[in-house]
């Protein structure tokens, strides 16, 4: 698992591309629970970044150690228009590794203060090589069908899609990204400052705080231009982050008690399975063991309004301030926290959070409010067999 410095130099933190501006040091620091690959950890280690290697840090009031590991997204720039993007937590200022460099970290204080931060955690990568496999035309259709029954409920739902080719993006919290190459170049990019094939530019590239050349990370070639090594060796960072994520197996739920059997039951009749869908196929794959596999996100990855509750303000691609890619829910027995910003860390609040003015899933939720306590806990037990 290899973690960052600036240029490499540093012992135990052999990687380089470090910053300017960062979140992490490393893939596995975030996507850390309950293996790596995962989600937050139960401790974050976000905390401990702020000083290490002599770096000049003040720990934000959102990033606690028993809190979810975070980016921090400001809404609106200072003249109003709008922003959306990721404002690295720290810099490399002070480190023993970036001397020269005064580059200071946002002024947190002053943007909570404006209500002008949204948060975001990391989303777990198993399994998503499944996803990358599903046919376009398997995700329309699953979206198109049970309409008449959806359209009753409120329930409507469209796919984000590419502005370049109009495919269907579906990795992220907003199903911003297509691919896996480009999920893995931009997180790599954006929360731990790493300029890469993907995405080739230094983020925050201001003058004594650049030591690489760009992009840091890229095949690895000799100097006739011929790759080195084994395909793992020779590839780029990027390239193998991609293939972790897409070779990771799917969560593999627990078995099932009677409570939680029925629970399953009406996790259905109540009509949650109607956006997290139980069941999809893949396609055609060129990858080994992916072609027209039958696998079970309880994902539609389809963009839904979820209202004022949880909307944190950010457009990206057709999803707007309020909505959101319907979280695969395989393997959430296994998380810390839950909800786009890692609100909390209890099953049945989450599900209320789904409950707000302007919120497809508002009838939904009643009808869940509706069972008895003992159902209720039935669906919670499902939920926590995943």
């Amino acid at each position: 698992m290899e973690v960052d410095s600036v240029s490499g130099t540093i012992s135990g933190e052999e990687g380089s591309g470090l910053g300017p501006t960062f979140n992490g040091n490393g893939c596995a620091q975030c996507h850390a629970f309950p293996a790596v690959g995962g989600s937050s950890p139960i401790t974050n280690p976000q905390v401990g970044l702020a000083v290490l290697d002599g770096a000049k840090n003040t720990v934000p009031s959102f990033i606690t150690t028993d809190g979810p590991v975070r980016e921090a997204r400001f809404i609106r720039n200072p003249d109003g228009s709008l922003d959306g993007g990721v404002h690295g937590l720290y810099t490399i200022t002070g480190r023993t590794d970036a001397e020269g460099c005064t580059l200071a970290q946002p002024n947190f204080a002053q943007q909570l203060a404006n209500r002008n931060v949204i948060f975001r955690i990391p989303t777990p990568t198993f399994g998503l090589g499944l996803v990358e496999a599903t046919p376009d035309s398997t995700l329309q259709a699953n979206v198109a069908a049970n309409r008449k029954i959806k359209s009753q409920l409120g329930i409507g739902g469209i796919l984000n899609t590419s502005g370049n080719d109009g495919t269907v993006t579906r990795f992220g919290w907003k199903a911003q990204n297509k691919s896996l190459m480009i999920f893995a170049g931009e997180a790599y990019n954006v929360e731990q400052g790493v300029s890469n094939e993907a995405f080739g530019n230094e983020r925050a590239a201001v003058a004594g705080c650049v030591y690489n050349g760009s992009p840091e990370d890229a095949t690895k070639m000799d100097d006739n231009g011929s790759p080195m090594g084994t395909a793992a060796a020779l590839s780029s960072d990027l390239v193998n982050f991609a293939g972790f994520m897409r070779l990771s197996a799917p969560p593999t739920p627990a078995a099932m008690s009677s409570s939680a059997k029925n629970g399953a039951n009406l996790f259905s009749s109540v009509g949650c399975a109607l956006c997290h869908t139980t069941t999809l196929t893949t396609g055609m794959s060129k990858f080994a063991g992916m072609s027209n596999i039958t696998y079970h996100p309880l994902s539609d990855f389809a963009l839904h309004h979820m209202g004022s509750r949880l909307s944190d303000g950010i457009n990206q691609g057709a999803a707007g301030p309020d909505q959101f890619r319907t979280a695969p829910l395989w393997g959430i027995g296994q998380r810390v926290f839950f909800l786009h910003d890692g609100r909390t860390s209890d099953l049945l609040q989450a599900i209320q959070a789904h409950s707000s003015n302007g919120s497809e899933a508002n009838n939904v939720v009643r009808r869940f409010n509706s069972l008895s306590r003992s159902q209720m806990q039935d669906v919670l037990n499902f939920l926590r067999s995943l």
